[in-house]
């Protein structure tokens, strides 16, 4: 009777060792899928820190509107200075990324109160014809700072959007707000500082872009003018 039992344990033991072997060598298969998604999502957090935060629309390609009216910001925040820093930037960093050409209608001009009124009504349509007539442009980029706070760290809030006057569409919009006591947005900072050093720029202190909002705002027109980048990758 052992001799049986010790004969069934032999022909029991390849068969359970072959099973740990393969289980194990499941698991580790499993964890490995597991760590290169988790890899592979940060590495896409990293190439577009921004995902999150504007829309593209994909069915129109933004090189193609020739030039665009990019209309000083409003500001929920009553700051008229940081408005136009930020316009200011953004306008710079637009140029860089040569999506499209673009001009600036200043608060100053007669033109501005009647490009930030009605963009959402029935008569929409009627004034951003004229507007394509005025000012020779087949877009429209209108935003309003949402958020702005100096002390004691830098906060900023933008929300924008890129009308195509041909039709009144909205082909890429923006609302986020930056926040330079956030960890995450040190590290882009950080990014940025680098990207900048690498263009030839003049080097810019990490530390004096967390205090000072002309620096801030750069940053965020940069981040900003990015995402409008990525019509070209596509």
């Amino acid at each position: 009777m052992r001799q049986t039992d010790s004969r069934e344990d032999e022909r029991r033991r390849p068969k359970d060792e072959s099973q740990r072997k393969y289980g194990t060598a499941g698991v580790l298969c499993y964890l490995s899928s597991v760590l290169l998604l988790l890899a592979c999502g940060c590495e896409s957090n990293q190439e577009d820190p921004m995902a999150n935060s504007y829309y593209l629309s994909p069915n129109k390609d933004l090189r193609r509107l020739g030039r665009v009216a990019l209309v000083e910001m409003d500001s929920l925040a009553s700051v008229p200075e940081i408005t136009a820093a930020t316009t200011d930037s953004l306008f710079v960093e637009v140029q860089k990324k040569q999506v499209f050409g673009v001009m600036v209608v200043h608060r100053d001009d007669p033109a501005w109160q009647n490009l930030r009124e009605n963009l959402d009504s029935v008569q929409a349509l009627h004034q951003l014809a004229t507007v394509c007539n005025n000012f020779g442009c087949n877009g429209l980029l209108v935003g309003t700072v949402t958020r702005y706070q100096p002390y004691p760290h830098m906060v900023l809030g933008l929300r924008l959007k890129l009308l195509d006057l041909t039709d009144g569409q909205v082909l890429w919009a923006v609302e986020q707000a930056w926040d330079a006591s956030d960890r995450t947005i040190q590290k882009r900072i950080k990014a940025y500082s680098r990207e900048s050093r690498k263009a030839g720029q003049p080097s810019l202190r990490e530390d004096l872009v967390i205090v000072s909002p002309l620096s801030f705002c750069k940053f965020v027109a940069y981040e900003v003018a990015t995402t409008l980048g990525r019509t070209s990758q596509r």
